[in-house]
């Protein structure tokens, strides 16, 4: 049922003096766009009028069928508080529709709506509390983005070490003004590093809530005079940001359905059948979660990202997934490879198909792995039947591609298109001569 109704938010426009209404969507990679309306269409664009263009934004449209629709969801009504208090800037959040009115299967949004619902069907709902990690560096004197800081902190250093300290608390009272409920935040490990946790959200509200982040510290950043990215491995030698995902189902009452006091790890079936769904469909899903090449520079041995399809009940090194601590109602899966680059829409779908294909086949996980998997050789690995993450963008569109299940979960539209973009980007990747290897190799040879 609908927080909203269109006359609420007419109602808030005119009292808000609220002037511009972003209508926002993203593409298939997830990057934001959006069509900004003044108040005087707002009953147009409530009445899921609103046309743009499909064929201007990837992976969207053929040019010959270019007009969409932008049907806004009113419960993501929200005030930008970085903006003018005089006309100020409001934002919906909208689902893509073709013109004979039915959704675009091209939207990902769509794509994490329709697993979600399949997931409802079963008596399931999906909770997701997302750990968002990026790097504030400097700008230079033409305000484009370095990957220069003047600190030093480290994990949990506190002002005047943290020198973004301030930025970081402004960040997160402004995101609190729109409504958001923020658990905690902190300096990350590496310098200029940094991390905002989400608390609990239903799986779609989850999903915007990080593609709004990802725009507030950004916008936020900039009024600091400093740059924020959530590329995933900025600088070689330090830690990269990932974005784990914390992850459990509860019943229509709201019951944690992964917890079982019984169990010698806290877990239901239910828990490890989703575990094991997981684990099963890591290697395909990695293209989602991992989506650059630069995302496999993070997933390296040494810098804490996991890089083995293992799990553990505790915090251990390399594994991909573990058991945080907590049981009973905060009993959940906590998924750490993924990264500050994905498409939160599509990841999740695919998390959560994974987990319910796990559950439809009553998969059983493997048995969990609590040794210290970086100290392991390759050999030891495969003896335990322990197998490791992709290790380069290719080996991800190896896995990836005919790969029916996803294939199913993204839609045709989607899994060709994206597909064909990561095949050109990591082409384009290998086509490159960096300045690595002028170094190595112009003087020997």
């Amino acid at each position: 049922m609908s927080r909203y109704s269109k006359e609420d938010i007419i109602r808030m426009v005119e009292e808000e003096d609220v002037e511009f209404i972003r209508l926002q969507f993203t593409d298939m990679f997830g990057m934001l766009k959006n069509v900004a309306i003044t108040s005087s269409q707002l009953e147009k664009a409530l009445d899921n009028q609103c046309m743009f263009d499909g064929s201007a934004i990837e992976g969207f449209v053929r040019e010959e069928e270019s007009d969409m629709y932008l049907y806004p969801d009113l419960d993501t009504f929200t005030i930008f508080p970085w903006r003018p208090q005089q006309g100020k800037v409001a934002r919906l959040f909208c689902d893509v529709y073709c013109p004979d009115g039915t959704p675009f299967e091209g939207d990902p949004r769509y794509v994490l709506k329709k697993v979600l619902k399949e997931a409802e069907d079963m008596g399931y709902y999906f909770n997701v509390g997302p750990e968002c990690e990026f790097f504030l560096f400097h700008t230079d004197e033409e305000g484009r983005p370095t990957t220069m800081t003047h600190e030093t902190a480290g994990y949990f250093d506190v002002a005047p070490i943290d020198l973004a300290e301030n930025v970081r608390r402004d960040i997160v009272l402004n995101l609190e003004e729109m409504g958001y409920e923020i658990e905690s935040s902190h300096h990350e490990i590496a310098p200029g590093q940094h991390e905002v946790d989400f608390q609990y959200e239903k799986g779609l509200k989850a999903a915007d809530n990080i593609v709004t982040f990802k725009i507030a510290v950004k916008t936020i950043a900039k009024r600091h005079g400093l740059h924020a990215t959530f590329m995933p491995k900025p600088k070689a030698g330090v830690n990269g940001s990932g974005m784990h995902i914390n992850m459990s189902l509860e019943d229509g009452l709201g019951k944690n359905l992964f917890a079982d006091p019984a169990d010698s790890h806290g877990l239901s079936q239910l828990a490890y059948q989703f575990l094991a769904g997981i684990l099963y469909h890591m290697k395909p899903m990695t293209i989602l979660t991992n989506p650059l090449v630069n995302s496999y520079k993070r997933l390296i041995p040494g810098y804490d990202a996991p890089v083995y399809i293992a799990w553990s009940p505790a915090a251990k090194r390399g594994q991909v997934m573990r058991i945080p601590s907590t049981r009973g109602g905060g009993t959940r899966i906590e998924f750490r490879s993924p990264d500050s680059a994905m498409n939160p829409y599509l990841a999740l779908a695919a998390c959560l198909a994974a987990g319910l294909d796990g559950i439809k086949k009553e998969m059983v996980p493997p048995e969990p792995f609590n040794g210290n998997a970086f100290s392991m050789s390759r050999k030891e690995m495969k003896r335990l039947g322990i197998c490791h993450l992709p290790e380069t963008l290719g080996e991800a569109i190896e896995a990836f591609e005919n790969d029916t299940f996803l294939q199913e979960v993204l839609g045709e539209h989607i899994y060709t298109k994206y597909l064909e973009a990561k095949k050109s980007e990591w082409n384009e990747f290998r086509c490159q001569v960096t300045d690595w290897e002028l170094g190595e190799y112009l003087y020997k040879f």
